[in-house]
């Protein structure tokens, strides 16, 4: 496990570019209360909109004055934002802000910084030991989802409170096993593990939740996603993928529109291929139903979809044996991907000789 603590270095004071009016409302009234705990969860974010779940069952179990906001990487808050009179502490959750804000933050409003965060990229931003101290700390937990991090931190918080609380945890023992469950699909997805049965439907099913993730124009935000079943998920991603097949074989299914490929010229095989240039988004369904007929026709278990992508000739090909490795294909044309999905930029008149009428 990677875990660190870490602070970094002052950095020039970061203009304010953040332009929501509710948001700056929001914390206009905090500072007129004294409110002492803000919570800056990443936007929009299935893993920092649990986190702010998490964080806010905490501090209403809790009584502890708390003001919760969504934090756009595209529009962030400035520190010139954060006006909150008497802050102590602000949590960062599922990110960890814009160069230098949580040091301007802790050093400007003298309060703690907590933030989460699981990609690997932030780690070059961490300075050497020497130049941190306890006021600013990152959790930077490589083999977990940050949602899975503050699920943790808080939980482990809360029981520290248990003579203060009637349930020591942040949900009841049915709530947990749907959350807990919940949030292995999330880590699996966060660290594209891929390995949690129908992550595929999982991913897609969970795009509907996106418009729901801003607590400022959602209020029911919270009591939303603890409703969260990864059964309804998964059912939701399986339905979408499943009427794209559907139109997958449809297309497939016009006279004429399938070709044999002979891949490299015929120095990897033969395989079946279709151009889709009016349905590349289909490109994922289209090979899978052209690896099946390939194999059927007796030649190999690939499926080339080609396309034109701007002004460039695309070849994706797929295969789903398990033995099949098209990345080698693809990496011998300058291209890339994995065993089972890889594409590449093809010639013209190199295309020209991999065709033969099928």
């Amino acid at each position: 496990m990677a875990f660190l603590v870490r602070r970094f270095s002052l950095s020039p004071p970061i203009t304010r570019s953040f332009r929501s009016e509710a948001a700056l409302e929001a914390l206009s009234a905090a500072s007129s209360a004294k409110t002492v705990n803000l919570v800056l969860y990443n936007y929009p974010s299935i893993s920092g909109a649990f986190s702010a779940v998490f964080a806010n069952i905490y501090h209403s179990r809790l009584n502890l004055p708390c003001l919760i906001l969504p934090f756009s990487q595209i529009a962030p808050f400035s520190v010139g934002d954060v006006i909150i009179e008497g802050l102590e502490r602000c949590f960062l959750l599922d990110f960890v802000g814009p160069k230098g804000f949580a040091l301007q933050l802790s050093k400007e409003k003298s309060c703690e910084v907590i933030s989460f965060d699981h990609r690997k990229s932030v780690i070059a931003e961490i300075p050497p030991k020497e130049e941190f101290d306890g006021n600013l700390k990152f959790h930077i937990n490589l083999e977990k989802s940050s949602a899975v991090s503050v699920y943790d931190y808080f939980s482990s918080k809360l029981s520290g409170f248990e003579h203060r609380v009637d349930d020591t945890g942040l949900f009841n023992a049915n709530e947990q096993h749907r959350i807990e469950r919940l949030l292995d699909y999330i880590g699996d997805r966060d660290l594209h593990k891929g390995a949690m049965p129908d992550i595929e439907a999982f991913n897609i099913g969970i795009r509907d939740w996106y418009s729901k993730l801003n607590c400022i124009t959602n209020a029911r935000m919270y009591e939303q996603l603890t409703e969260m079943n990864v059964v309804d998920v998964i059912a939701k991603g399986n339905s979408y993928l499943s009427a794209r097949r559907g139109t997958a074989k449809i297309f497939l299914d016009k006279v004429g529109r399938i070709f044999k490929v002979r891949l490299g010229r015929g120095l990897y095989g033969d395989c079946l291929g279709i151009r889709a240039d009016d349905n590349p988004d289909l490109k994922d369904e289209l090979g899978e139903e052209l690896c099946q007929k390939s194999a059927e026709a007796g030649l190999r278990p690939i499926g080339a979809v080609i396309y034109m992508q701007r002004k460039n000739l695309k070849m994706c090909l797929r295969s789903n044996d398990g033995r099949t490795d098209v990345s080698e294909i693809a990496k011998a044309y300058g291209g890339g991907g994995s065993q089972k999905s890889s594409s590449f930029i093809i010639r013209m008149d190199e295309y020209n000789q991999w065709l033969s009428m099928h």
